[in-house]
């Protein structure tokens, strides 16, 4: 019936980021098996853009 906590509480337990290996954040993606942060996984080179540097 109501679309609030019921539905909010199912998410809960479930984990899609873990530790990264090679930047040792908490990025690395469970199922695409991709770092947000560093890009491990995708790219042998560090994930980088322009945008990010002042």
């Amino acid at each position: 019936m109501s679309k609030g906590t019921a539905s909010m509480g199912k998410k809960s337990g479930k984990k899609s980021h873990i530790i990264c290996r090679r930047c040792g954040g908490h990025t690395y993606h469970v199922r695409t098996k991709i770092c947000s942060s560093c890009g491990y996984g995708k790219s042998s080179k560090l994930r980088t853009y322009t945008w990010l540097k002042k």
